[in-house]
């Protein structure tokens, strides 16, 4: 068995155990080695933390640098990869299903693909099309040869269409093409939460610092499986640059010292191949 395929029989083994689980967002070679220190078993990237990294907003990255970044990634851990694979870089269904095949050569074990479409005059593809792409990406990862594990994500509570209905029947049909995970990451209540949970019968995804308020333990009893942080992580990480950067211009101090984390730490959890970097 490859060590890819032990990716992703451990990955699906996390939705089908029981209880909530939480898959945190690297947004680089580095996060995600961190992240695995830490002791999570699973890993998703983040596409608004990698089009950062390159200077770039989320949306703006290209096929090529999204394949590149998830080959990375998973070459330099040791735990199962899922890609925030965006709107699978194509429109029509055969695209869906070469593109999902690539980013399964790259590595990871897992993607979501979004019904956004990138444009948004019209930001949500037609409920049939939406449905189609899900399948056609589900029958490619049935091709793998090993578990590939496929979330099916409806974006309409981000773009402007405020329709919980809709929401939930997007997901119940993605659940029914072939899906192996839903995710609605515009869902800000966990009363929607709970609303999406009694209504598929697939294991939910929740971007839980959307919730306001919840914690893993109340998203747990909400009925949620998988918990990502989106680019809440790389946020963070860039929030902490702001404030010393600012600090720094304003009043010319090093306040921002005291909140350093020792290099013997971060070399720990990064692993050997950290501590080689930083001999070099």
């Amino acid at each position: 068995m490859t060590r890819q395929a032990d990716k992703g029989i451990a990955f699906r083994a996390l939705h089908e155990r029981s209880g909530v689980f939480v898959i945190p967002n690297p947004w680089d070679v580095g996060s995600a080695r961190l992240l695995q220190g830490l002791g999570f078993e699973a890993l998703a990237t983040t596409s608004a933390g990698f089009a950062n990294t390159l200077g770039r907003l989320d949306g703006q990255t290209r096929l090529e640098e999204k394949l590149a970044h998830c080959h990375a990634l998973a070459a330099a851990t040791d735990i199962p990869i899922s890609a925030d694979f965006e709107n699978g870089f194509a429109h029509e269904p055969e695209a869906i299903a070469v593109n999902l095949m690539r980013v399964a050569e790259a590595g990871v074990v897992g993607a979501s693909i979004e019904d956004f479409t990138r444009d948004e005059a019209r930001p949500i593809y037609d409920f049939a099309l939406a449905v189609e792409r899900v399948q056609a990406a589900a029958e490619a990862a049935r091709k793998l040869g090993f578990p590939f594990t496929l979330t099916a994500r409806a974006e309409n509570l981000l773009h402007g269409v405020r329709d919980m209905d809709d929401t939930v029947h997007r997901l119940q049909a993605f659940a029914a093409a072939g899906a192996d995970v839903v995710y609605a990451p515009g869902l800000r209540t966990l009363e929607q939460v709970e609303q999406v949970t009694r209504a598929v019968d697939k294991p939910v995804n929740v971007l839980a610092p959307m919730v306001r308020g919840a914690t893993v333990a109340t998203l747990a009893k909400a009925g949620a499986k998988r918990l990502s942080l989106g680019g809440a992580l790389a946020n963070a990480a860039l929030a902490a640059a702001i404030r010393a950067g600012k600090e720094l211009r304003e009043s010319g101090g090093f306040g921002w010292l005291a909140s350093l984390v020792p290099g013997t730490e971060i070399a720990q959890l990064i692993g050997d191949g950290g501590v080689a970097a930083r001999r070099d």
